[in-house]
């Protein structure tokens, strides 16, 4: 890992939770010697990355990551794009949905949306990371997305999140094979336990997808009419976002889109190898 990397990587380990670290902290998390970490921190503040409060001697995100957030969805409008969709989404379906882009091994969320109304329900941390191979929206980025996503995704060890992460380069690519089959992707406990998710890609200008749609649900909700309402609704709103967006859903796809089941039932959910 190079020096600007390490340095930026820094930046991963603030979240919703965490919006203040300071140098101990940082050490502890980055798992890097002090005197590496502070010459990244001296740095990452000198360019406006963080910021130091002098009370606490913590770190917080700086003005640079406003600045940089705000020139990219000018130029890029997906953040723009994506809200009244998952908002929209989330009032009808009365569950959590969130849209992620692409960044590199891994999906970025963007933004999420969830209406609170049921005391059990999925938590959402904006901030985390979501790998590829363990949740509906990687599985949707690698079905549907650039080949070398997949390859990518694959070549190296794949971690095991939850009881039912599936970690097989076989398992995987027979994963794979099924969603492109369907026209969506599906997690059954791979990143959370107990908890059902459904997800579908959005495309940009270049014809690649570059982002996905998700709706994951605890398991104890699932029922064959939720399925096909979600399913629907992630369709609709690929569509919507792909249009905003500039640009347009493969031909082969758009068509098993219209043919979307009006139930989906235990079967299609029953697991990661036939």
């Amino acid at each position: 890992m190079g020096t600007i990397t390490k340095a930026l990587d820094l930046l991963s380990h603030f979240n919703s939770e965490r919006g203040e670290i300071g140098l101990a902290s940082f050490v502890r998390l980055s798992g890097g010697d002090k005197a590496t970490v502070r010459r990244h921190l001296v740095e990452l503040e000198k360019n406006g990355f963080i910021d130091k409060n002098p009370q606490t001697r913590g770190y917080h995100l700086g003005p640079a990551v406003l600045r940089l957030a705000s020139v990219r969805e000018k130029h890029f409008p997906v953040r723009t794009a994506v809200m009244p969709v998952v908002d929209a989404m989330a009032a009808d379906l009365e569950e959590l949905v969130h849209a992620s882009l692409l960044q590199g091994h891994v999906m970025s969320p963007v933004y999420h949306a969830d209406t609170l109304r049921h005391g059990l329900r999925v938590i959402f941390d904006e901030a985390e990371m979501l790998p590829l191979h363990a949740t509906s929206s990687g599985l949707a980025m690698m079905a549907f997305g650039p080949e070398s996503v997949l390859d990518r995704a694959i070549a190296g060890g794949l971690s095991s999140y939850a009881p039912n992460t599936v970690i097989a380069q076989s398992d995987i690519l027979h994963l794979i094979s099924r969603f492109r089959t369907r026209g969506y992707s599906f997690s059954d406990g791979y990143f959370t336990k107990d908890v059902i998710s459904f997800g579908m890609p959005f495309f940009g200008p270049g014809g690649d997808a570059i982002g996905t749609l998700a709706v994951p649900f605890p398991r104890s909700r699932y029922t064959a009419d939720l399925a096909a309402r979600v399913l629907v609704a992630l369709r609709d709103g690929c569509r919507r976002i792909t249009q905003s967006c500039g640009g347009t859903v493969p031909e082969a796809l758009d068509a098993m889109w219209d043919r979307l089941p009006d139930t989906v039932t235990e079967i299609d959910i029953e697991g990661p190898v036939s």
